[in-house]
């Protein structure tokens, strides 16, 4: 299947390098920008958009792409989908640094719902963005990328924890705190020197920069890869959500301009999204509004819209079966996942998990169902934020998955592919219906 290898070699590539949600954001913009999509800037007026091609990034790691295939004051309809750029991780504090016994550690915390213990013994890089100055002149924001194994959370030796595999529990304040070189004085490094040399290293016009302020994070050197006896599984860091990222962009470029589209990538979901940029925020009502400055006009192409948030879901663990609902047993390779939750933490209804499926359906793609165990808490995406806060019918779906939230996740090699085509079908427009009105009373 040459198609499903070019596939897997382009998402490797772009996780590669996306260790970052500013890296993911600036990847997809320039995949973009390659494929003629115009850059907008939210400072300056948007009257009177033409036909075309469009993107717009808002504090480095959102963003907002959409193709006008008509003028939109004509109020067709709009195929909207979207994902979150962000990762469970360890993100560096301002003051990092602390000298114990010979060793310069980093002060991290935790962002997101990380996996805490497959943290140890991995080879760790920093990456980030670095806002940074020179003399007197106007702040620059740049990304870096240390690109080596920086640093190291070494576990404590079964020695010195006799009940480490039965009773072991982590401090996330003294047991994650990595280690990034020895050093035979008391006196801790300068960390911002450190943080300057890697951004002149890649940005030479830094050389005399002061470093202002920054936001690093941690992560796995380890590139994803195939795995298995057949190569039927895909391990990787931040597959959660760069999966979807990847796959939305793709099939944001791939389909013929025949009809109004956009995607939206959010940054802070796995925090919350209560943010600026965030699914929680205003970033694309925002967007909206300036595209449809007519409330009414807006009103009238939201209610016969679709938005498809893409976030992966829970394939059965074949370890830990019982921790899923028997009847909604998700397996790897076998399609994209409906997510449903009566508590509507997942947006899906009865109308817009049937527009999915028969979406896929018509492409002859498998696709799955997905409910949460009543006895266990569900996890939430950006579709009912994003539902909430424009009116808009949303499904919920995503590939099945391992390992959620861990620094290295599992899934099957077909089900990213599935996805793409998924998405290039919907957005491909044709006569596939988007919208169902609600039944008369």
């Amino acid at each position: 299947m040459e198609h499903v290898t070019e596939y897997l070699d382009d998402l490797f590539a772009f996780i590669q390098h996306s260790p970052t949600a500013y890296h993911a954001t600036a990847g997809v913009l320039d995949h973009l920008t390659q494929q003629g999509f115009k850059r907008l800037d939210e400072a300056v007026s948007w009257s009177n958009l033409p036909p075309g091609s469009y993107s717009v990034v808002r504090n480095g790691a959102s963003l907002i792409a959409f193709t006008l295939s008509q003028d939109p004051q004509a109020g067709m309809p709009m195929r909207m989908a979207g994902a979150h750029t962000d990762s469970p991780s360890l993100k560096i504090k301002p003051n990092p640094v602390q000298v114990r016994h010979g060793c310069v550690q980093l002060g991290v915390e935790m962002y997101g719902g990380l996996l805490l213990a497959p943290w140890f013994d991995r080879n760790l890089s920093i990456a980030g963005r670095v806002t940074w100055s020179c003399g007197t002149g106007s702040m620059r924001c740049s990304l870096i990328d240390f690109t080596r194994a920086a640093a190291i959370i070494p576990s404590l030796a079964i020695h010195l924890d006799r009940e480490a595999n039965e009773k072991r529990q982590i401090d996330r304040q003294t047991d994650l705190v990595p280690i990034i070189m020895l050093t035979d004085t008391a006196d801790p490094p300068d960390f911002n020197e450190l943080v300057r040399k890697e951004l002149v290293r890649l940005h030479p016009e830094a050389a005399m920069a002061t470093i202002l302020a920054f936001d690093l994070f941690l992560y796995d050197l380890q590139p994803p890869c195939r795995a298995g006896l057949n190569g039927e599984f895909i391990t990787g860091p931040r597959l959660d959500n760069l999966l979807s990222c990847h796959a939305l962009a793709r099939a944001m470029t791939a389909a013929p301009d025949n009809c109004n589209r956009l995607i939206v990538f959010n940054d802070h979901e796995e925090i919350g999204s209560l943010s600026r940029s965030g699914a929680q925020g205003p970033f694309l009502k925002s967007v909206l509004q300036r595209l449809y400055p007519d409330p009414d006009l807006l009103q009238r192409v939201v209610a016969r819209s679709l938005f498809i948030s893409v976030d992966n879901a829970h394939a059965v663990h074949p370890n830990f079966a019982t921790r899923h609902d028997p009847n909604h047993l998700v397996m790897l390779n076998q399609g994209p996942v409906i997510k449903v939750n009566a508590a509507q933490r997942y947006a899906t209804d009865a109308i817009t998990a049937g527009l999915f499926r028969q979406l896929c359906t018509k492409a002859d793609i498998p696709y799955q169902e997905f409910v949460m165990r009543n006895d266990l808490a569900c996890g939430s995406t950006i579709g009912p934020l994003t539902a909430a806060e424009i009116g808009i019918p949303t499904v919920d779906v995503g590939v099945p998955q391992l390992a959620m939230h861990s620094i290295r996740e599992t899934i099957g090699h077909l089900d990213g592919w599935h996805l793409l085509q998924a998405m290039t079908a919907f957005f491909a427009a044709e006569d596939t219906q988007i919208h169902c009105p609600d039944p008369g009373f």
